[in-house]
């Protein structure tokens, strides 16, 4: 097949990895066919966005015929989500069911490193500045007075303590309004959370940490297992970067 095809019209997605992070597969209607990315009715499939990488997997058609996914992207219209597929794959037709199964455990380790990175947010006092979460590390930039030491070894064992604390990890919704008049939520100065759809997702660690995050997570604490603060940074004059990595 050569070229995209289009629906006539834009076809609202249900983004079933916001429901529940722990899906692994989900039936589905493909909407858009293209080189340049696949469109379903509904997906597991999280795409890039918020420092988390985009799901890779598989889309198993009704012959039994597979494409691999390499990568999910956002599209150009808010809600669109794109399966990039293989180079090279056959690509389904409008229309089609198929099978969306995510790469479960890369999945679930991106997941269990985007919650540690909330908690280590939670341990150091400062304006989050930018972060990165990969399968088994992530890291995370403060923007923190000159003078601010961080000890690796001091802030390994706190997070490690934090983890094994068994702290559930729940996500919330408030209302945009709600998020205005708590503007000390908002832990990021270079990307503010999404508004203007009339409510916020949260992500509230309790008791450790609450604020935006649109990202998949895992129910507690305790499942993220043991990580090691690797190197601490300097990156201008008052950013600092944590890098983390599982044992």
């Amino acid at each position: 097949m050569i070229g995209a095809k289009q629906p006539e019209a834009s076809i609202g997605m249900e983004e079933l990895f916001r429901q529940d992070s722990y899906l692994r597969s989900c039936e589905a209607v493909v909407t858009m066919s293209g080189p340049e990315g696949i469109a379903l009715d509904r997906t597991v499939f999280y795409p890039t966005g918020g420092g988390q990488p985009g799901d890779i997997g598989r889309l198993t058609l009704g012959d039994g015929n597979s494409i691999d996914i390499i990568d999910t992207r956002k599209g150009a219209a808010p809600g669109d989500i794109l399966h990039i597929p293989a180079e090279a794959s056959a690509l389904p037709e409008i229309g089609d069911r198929i099978t969306a199964a995510i790469d479960w455990e890369r999945r679930h380790r991106l997941m269990r490193m985007h919650t540690c990175l909330h908690l280590l947010c939670s341990l150091v006092k400062g304006d989050v500045t930018g972060g990165q979460i990969s399968d088994g590390k992530g890291r995370l930039d403060f923007n923190l007075p000159p003078e601010t030491t961080l000890d690796k070894v001091t802030l390994t064992d706190a997070l490690n303590a934090v983890i094994a604390g068994g702290h559930d990890v729940v996500p919330r919704w408030i209302t945009d309004d709600e998020l205005a008049a708590r503007p000390e939520l908002v832990r990021t100065m270079s990307v503010k959370p999404p508004s203007g759809q009339g409510k916020v997702r949260l992500l509230d660690i309790a008791g450790i940490d609450l604020q935006p995050c649109g990202g998949t997570h895992v129910r507690n604490t305790s499942e993220i297992g043991p990580v090691e603060i690797v190197k601490i940074e300097s990156k201008g004059k008052m950013n600092k970067r944590v890098n983390i990595a599982f044992k």
